[in-house]
């Protein structure tokens, strides 16, 4: 019998939609279908961004994941800290699915091999106490794409014998951090031109028993 396939969309948002002007993004995705009703689990992303859309770093300290491991999100250095958001996963427990709420900080990572890294630390604390790192690299893209985030996405342990964790939805804002910086007050510029239908965006995602799905949307502009 083929397995189920999960669905994925995406809802990319823009706080200010106005021509050249420094925003925050938001980035929505959710998931359905699966095994029962249960999303398989998430292994990667990659989202492409808009032609023109900027991600402004400078000034922006970076933070070693080796702190992350250690000490979470209150081991980074304050001026690493670029966005935040949350994520619902659905967690196995014998024949029942019992969801799990995480917070989201998404602060600067070291660059690899000159290309910019952003660090996605989630952090659930009811049913499992359990912390997660992803790691995003910005490369350029394509046209009508003009860069790209690669996230790979650690498996995330529940408990023995049980599957990995699956994402139900999964919600992260950059820019807009209270108290940050310029740069962290607004990092994403708007694109100076409008193209025709909006701002694009895509996204595809690779799942853990193989299977991958995808999504488009687009942003309005002014």
């Amino acid at each position: 019998m083929a397995s189920a396939s999960t669905a994925a969309t995406l809802h990319p948002s823009l706080r200010a939609q106005r021509l050249g002007a420094r925003t925050a993004l938001t980035l929505a995705f959710h998931f359905s279908g699966g095994e029962e009703g249960v999303p398989a689990p998430l292994s990667a992303i990659v989202v492409r961004l808009p032609g023109g859309l900027g991600l402004e770093l400078r000034g922006v300290t970076s933070c070693a994941p080796s702190r992350l491991r250690s000490s979470g999100a209150a081991g980074c250095p304050r001026g690493s800290l670029l966005g935040r958001g949350h994520a619902l996963l659905q967690v196995h427990a014998g024949s029942l699915t019992v969801p799990e709420q995480s917070t989201v900080s998404v602060f600067r990572g070291p660059s690899r091999a000159g290309r910019p890294t952003l660090e996605i630390f989630g952090h659930g604390e009811t049913p499992l106490y359990q912390n997660t790192t992803s790691i995003a690299v910005v490369a350029p893209d394509s046209a009508p794409y003009g860069s790209k985030l690669t996230i790979s996405v650690p498996p995330i342990p529940t408990l023995v014998f049980e599957p990995n964790a699956s994402f139900s939805s999964l919600s992260v804002t950059i820019g807009a951090v209270a108290g940050g910086s310029a740069a962290q007050a607004g990092p994403i510029l708007v694109p100076r031109r409008c193209p025709l239908g909006g701002f694009p965006f895509a996204a595809s995602f690779t799942f853990a028993d193989q299977s991958s799905a995808s999504a488009a949307a687009s942003v309005a502009c002014q």
